[in-house]
């Protein structure tokens, strides 16, 4: 039986995999950054000191909170391109890495769902009424990967 519907959140769950705090280096512009959570959350600094701290930092959970400060001015455009930015990031970690490629491939046509409470735009807000953004990205790049195969 094919499952309808993929939940995803903590890295030790079941396809912890998709998360961004999951421990899957990429290679963008040119940097090598320890996980797709340090390279999203860099890029609402692009171009600056405060960027490469990020990048550099401990653990995803840090680069998160980093992030997340605003004490740093964020980019003004960064509303208009962060959905480009996560599926940017996103596409790096499933193609860079062969079997996680292979792991979003066999979802097949499950609705991918980050299932967080903590989030209601890139999760699900936990009760279905997020917007599930990063569960979307997900579900664009293994559309674009199938066409592919």
């Amino acid at each position: 039986m094919e499952l309808t519907e993929i939940k995803f959140y903590s890295v030790q769950s079941a396809y912890g995999e998709f998360s961004n705090f999951a421990l899957y280096p990429i290679k963008l512009k040119g940097k090598t950054w320890p996980t797709s959570e340090h390279y999203f959350q860099a890029q609402k600094f692009a171009g600056t000191a405060y960027e490469e701290e990020i990048r550099k930092a401990k653990s995803p959970m840090k680069a998160a909170e980093l992030g997340r400060s605003r004490k740093v001015r964020l980019r003004a455009d960064w509303d208009r391109v962060k959905d480009n930015i996560m599926y940017e990031a996103v596409k790096a970690k499933f193609t860079q890495h062969e079997e996680l490629k292979e792991l979003l491939l066999s979802t097949q046509t499950a609705n991918l769902i980050e299932h967080t409470e903590n989030d209601d735009y890139w999760g699900d807000g936990g009760d279905g009424s997020g917007k599930n953004k990063l569960g979307k990205a997900l579900m664009q790049l293994r559309d674009e990967l199938q066409r592919k195969k």
